[in-house]
């Protein structure tokens, strides 16, 4: 076997349960934990395992045998966002690291072993960086091959680092059981047949394990007898886009720090440029002297995840350190700490080429956007919004507004695509009153309708009163004067919202009229007067 098909693979033990207790810190370690997926378990720490928790199990069968067992849901992104600074770690000290999974990388043997005097040597230099980074158990294996290698760092050995040597590994891979494949059906399959470990696979020719297995059982005999084809691809190690601007002394104005941060923000779109990239969301960072007297509760840091309804330029960046700086409103001031470091780091980026003009341009788009930045840079990040389709059965619940260039608030779809009984059916109202304006429905005597409790309506509706310029009406006596004859009603719908709450229930009776005029109108009373929700323009 070629030494280039030596290969380091390092493990990091029960690596989605180190993460989760990153991401919720005030979790011991030392308490069971169990991570959670589609109903099944992930992953369990040490303590889990050791009360009989184990990974497949269902949560109530977990928490049957654990009853004291923390659950917590699987989250994979926060694996991989937590192991990427060990893999910068890594690549810091040796070159050429690949990601197997998060919690596991693999790296070529052959330079870091002469560089450092040999493979054990090499494997446990590894392992010093990963414990300065807090993973003191870290594990190596080295073999001929990542699979071998990975077998390798989890054997049960009281030595952090086992090396099979060069041209062992069918002989040290015979005896694992096959459960290693990592293939549930394939691993069923061969024990039914009595297949119990990779030795016994090896013992049938290439042909036959074929003519049984088709395609996966030629990739066993490749592994099982060291002819594992695969190499090492190192990763294309990610350009340093972020920028940061720090102040000794602070600063505590708004204008100065935008003044100051305006040629961090020219070299975070330069170096996006050199990449051929642009970014569509950034994170803004603000650190703050918190002893002289602003607390955040996270040490003083702000960030913020800012986006963008295209791509961000120079300008807007430095618009979003303002906005954010200042909060929510137009107009520069002093801050209650001074900043000492702002840091843009670009959390979304794509190609360059994806948010090219087409042939002819795209110039009536771009005026739009150039204007409506404009006008949101001058009066606040929320002082331009734009409108997205809610869930609720009011109409003013149905009305989502949201920052110019933000995305919509996460579920906001998926509440609009849910039932909502009681809710208007099509067609809408064109024209929804924020807030309610106050109209009068009469009866022919010009005493107002009213609706009891139970739903009846008391009074004939004959005459219906809107004051124009959709402003309130003030009194009964402008409301007679301004009484017209109505041509058709219906109602009531009762909407009796969170009537178990009593602080947020709420009930409404809604009614349709339609004036002289021909204009239909879409009326509520809350027990206490009527109001226009809504008109059919």
């Amino acid at each position: 076997m070629s030494a280039l098909t030596r290969s380091i693979v390092l493990w990091c033990p029960d690596w989605p349960v180190r993460a989760a207790l990153r991401k919720y810190p005030s979790i011991a370690a030392a308490d069971p934990i169990a991570l959670i997926e589609k109903g099944l378990v992930f992953a369990c720490s040490a303590a889990a395992r050791a009360a009989g928790v184990r990974r497949g199990l269902r949560v109530r069968e977990a928490q049957a045998r654990c009853p004291e067992l923390v659950v917590l849901p699987h989250d994979p992104a926060a694996d991989a966002r937590f192991f990427e600074p060990l893999l910068a770690a890594i690549e810091q000290t040796v070159p050429g690291v690949q990601p197997i999974r998060p919690g596991m990388c693999a790296l070529r043997a052959r330079g870091p072993a002469r560089y450092y005097g040999g493979e054990r040597e090499a494997a446990r230099t590894l392992l010093g960086v990963l414990a300065e980074h807090g993973v003191d158990d870290a594990r190596a294996g080295v073999a001929d091959g990542p699979f071998a290698a990975e077998q390798a760092a989890r054997h049960p050995s009281p030595e952090p680092v086992v090396i099979v040597a060069e041209g062992e590994s069918p002989a040290f891979l015979a005896e694992l059981p096959v459960d290693v494949m990592g293939d549930a059906a394939f691993t069923a399959l061969c024990r039914r047949l009595g297949l119990a470990t990779l030795g016994a696979l090896a013992g049938f020719g290439e042909a036959e394990l074929v003519e049984r297995f088709g395609e996966t059982g030629l990739r066993v005999f490749a592994l099982v007898t060291g002819r594992d084809a695969a190499t090492v691809v190192p990763r294309a190690p990610q350009r340093a886009l972020e920028r940061s601007v720090a102040f000794d002394d602070g600063l505590d104005r708004v204008d100065q720090i935008a003044f100051a941060v305006r040629q961090t923000a020219d070299d975070v779109i330069a170096a996006l440029a050199a990449a051929k990239l642009v970014a569509t969301a950034v994170t803004v960072t603000i650190e703050t002297d918190a002893s002289t007297g602003l607390s955040t509760g996270d040490g003083g840091e702000r960030p913020r995840t800012w986006l963008h309804p295209r791509w961000f330029t120079a300008v807007d960046l430095v618009d979003r350190v303002r906005w954010q700086l200042q909060g929510v409103g137009p107009g520069t001031g002093a801050l209650t700490a001074p900043v000492t470091r702002v840091t843009i780091a670009p959390e979304s980026v794509d190609a360059a080429h994806h948010h090219e003009q087409g042939l002819w341009g795209g110039a009536p788009d771009e005026r739009v956007h150039h204007a409506l930045s404009r006008v949101q840079s001058m009066l606040g990040h929320d002082a331009v919004v734009t409108a997205a389709l809610g869930g609720g059965r009011m109409l003013e619940d149905r009305q989502v507004l949201v920052p110019w260039g933000d995305r919509e608030p996460e579920g906001t779809a998926a509440r609009a695509a849910q039932p909502w009984p009681g809710a208007l059916p099509d067609p809408l109202p064109a024209t929804v009153f924020l807030p309610h304006v106050a109209v009068a429905l009469l009866a022919d005597d010009g005493e107002p309708v009213a609706v009891s409790e139970r739903g009846f309506v008391e009074g004939e509706p004959a005459l219906f009163a809107a004051a124009p310029g959709a402003r309130p009406i003030g009194s009964a006596a402008e409301a007679r004067r301004l009484a017209r004859p109505i041509t058709a009603w219906a109602g009531p719908w009762t909407v009796d919202e969170r009537w178990w709450d009593a602080a947020g229930a709420s009930r409404v009776h809604r009614f349709s009229v339609v004036d002289a005029d021909g204009t239909a109108w879409l009326l509520i009373h809350d027990g206490e007067g009527w109001a226009a929700e809504a008109r059919y323009d």
